[in-house]
């Protein structure tokens, strides 16, 4: 009987411990302007908050502290700071915890549109046909450029592609293959290298996979397949920008938006098309390339485009006279291949998909020159040489 009375008692005088250190902890804890942001210190309301949960304190563990010297200092210490702050014993116990502002999560660190405190300004850059390239700096080139070319090469990003020969003795090229690596971006994606050819355009990385993305960030970048274009749209969110890489024909087009603080534009000794135009001497001379135009041997599939049968072509599927539509037309003169017009119409839907603003900036004009050898009569000469001349006017007075 005695043993089993003890057992009961025993919790029952270790539950009644004097707790008078624990409640002084608190106090200071609550009080203390160290526990505060300099900037945002302990307000009045907040200290009488904490005096009367300190009362409160002193009171629960009051039986246990009976013959506590430090319990009734404490006791009287309270008395006094009451009447000193001039803090009423009736109010609330708790001061409401001070929580930061939510730090953005990884997906959203991941993403960056987030990331980006001001409002963004997006570039667009642009490859095909012939190739006809449009710089970030909106700058439109006609270029030779045979061989491995990079187009984009930054801390984020390298894009290079390689241009071969349309017809045996042109100086014509197009795309054929194209190759972007995504550079490792710590907590959101690893390496990732996409390959495209014109015998292959795969919707997957060169791993096999389709998302390049870590653990939260998982869709930061990613290959969306959109086959009734013939195109593949690569998004690499963590940095903003959208690729666009069409299979027409036997060549490729490339497409890119990116915003503008990830370039940089003071990189004057570095190789990129997309940034700093074509070279000089890969810029295509028109009167070069009529020559060359009219020694080129072509295969039996394709035909001999005269001035009207290639605007007529390239009107049909444009529809706007812009600079995609004097390309359309360039390059029907010059490559014999009917494609050609197809690639200038993907670029320019690649354009309105990425950054539909800069449609008003395609309507630059753009000459055409007339290759030697053309079945065009001195008279539709003369009446484009006249139109050419009107037109020149009319600018010189209007602007």
């Amino acid at each position: 009987m005695l043993l089993a009375v003890c057992a009961c008692v025993a919790p029952a005088v270790h539950s009644q411990q004097c707790k008078i250190q624990w409640c002084n902890s608190e106090y200071l804890s609550a009080s203390s302007p160290s526990h505060a942001a300099p900037e945002d210190p302990p307000t009045d309301g907040d200290y009488c908050t904490a005096l009367r949960a300190y009362a409160h304190c002193t009171r629960r563990t009051a039986r246990a502290c009976r013959g506590d010297l430090g319990y009734h200092s404490a006791v009287f210490r309270i008395r006094e700071l009451f009447s000193q702050h001039n803090c009423s014993s009736d109010g609330p116990t708790s001061v409401a915890k001070r929580r930061d502002p939510p730090g953005p999560s990884l997906a959203e660190a991941c993403t960056y549109v987030t990331r980006a405190d001001t409002p963004r300004r997006y570039a667009h850059c642009g490859l095909f046909g012939d190739p006809h390239l449009r710089t970030f700096k909106d700058e439109f080139q006609t270029c030779k450029v045979q061989g491995a070319w990079p187009l984009i090469d930054n801390q984020h990003l390298s894009v290079q592609v390689t241009n071969v020969a349309v017809a045996p003795g042109s100086s014509a090229t197009a795309t054929n293959k194209i190759t972007v690596i995504f550079k490792s971006y710590p907590g959101c994606v690893e390496q990732k290298v996409y390959q495209a050819s014109t015998e292959d355009l795969p919707l997957a990385f060169n791993d096999g996979t389709r998302n390049g993305g870590l653990a939260e960030g998982a869709g930061s970048l990613r290959i969306i397949e959109k086959p009734a274009l013939g195109q593949v749209e690569i998004q690499a969110l963590y940095i903003g920008s959208t690729i666009l890489i069409r299979q027409v024909g036997r060549y490729l087009t490339f497409a890119i938006r990116v915003p503008e603080e990830t370039l940089n534009f003071s990189e004057e000794g570095s190789l990129q098309l997309c940034l700093h135009g074509c070279p000089r001497g890969e810029l295509i001379q028109e009167h070069r390339l009529s020559l060359e135009r009219s020694s080129a041997v072509w295969p039996v599939s394709r035909k001999a485009y005269t001035v009207e049968t290639a605007t007529a072509q390239c009107r049909d599927i444009l529809q706007v006279e812009d600079v995609y539509f004097h390309s359309c037309v360039f390059d029907l003169l010059t490559t014999g291949d009917p494609e050609f017009s197809k690639a200038a119409h993907g670029a320019l839907e690649d354009l309105k998909a990425l950054y539909p603003s800069r449609l008003k900036l395609s309507a630059a004009p753009k000459t055409v020159s007339l290759p030697v050898g053309s079945q065009a009569s001195k008279g539709q000469f003369s009446t484009l040489l006249l139109c050419s001349v009107l037109f020149l006017l009319a600018v010189l007075c209007c602007g």
